[in-house]
């Protein structure tokens, strides 16, 4: 599956996955890596955050990653948030962990980046806010 916009293609990527890496968590509740973040780990997905600013402390309880290849589970969604110039360093990053869709936020995305991981089988969600499309496509929170 390529460039992935349908929302019954959204859909089944979030009910078929279950650990998210966020690449570009911030411990600033005002950011959105924080609030979406918050959002959809109540949805039960486990949450890996990546930053290496913060690689080793603690955000919304959960363990903070230098890199995704730090990490010691297999990553289901790669959400990014980080400028466009610096996404091809994060999908490099990401085929060497593995993962199943990247998953680009809005003002993230990269068309190089969703060309080439498109055209190499991996799915690829653009422009879209993964906070949202949990709150549309799915039930009601599981952990609430």
């Amino acid at each position: 599956m390529p460039v992935v916009e349908k929302d019954e293609e959204i859909k089944k990527i979030l009910e078929e996955s279950k650990n998210v890496a966020v690449v570009g968590i911030s411990p600033n509740p005002s950011k959105p890596s924080y609030f979406v973040s918050e959002v959809v780990k109540r949805y039960g997905f486990n949450m890996y955050f990546v930053n290496p600013k913060y690689a080793g402390e603690e955000i919304l309880g959960e363990k903070v990653y230098k890199s995704l290849k730090d990490i010691p589970v297999e990553i289901d969604i790669v959400d990014v948030f980080r400028r466009p110039a610096d996404v091809p360093f994060t999908a490099e990053e990401a085929k060497e962990k593995g993962f199943k869709t990247f998953w680009l936020q809005p003002g993230t995305v990269n068309e190089d980046v969703v060309k080439q991981l498109s055209e190499e089988g991996y799915n690829v969600v653009p422009g879209k806010c993964m906070k949202i499309e949990c709150m549309r496509l799915l039930e009601e929170p599981k952990n609430d």
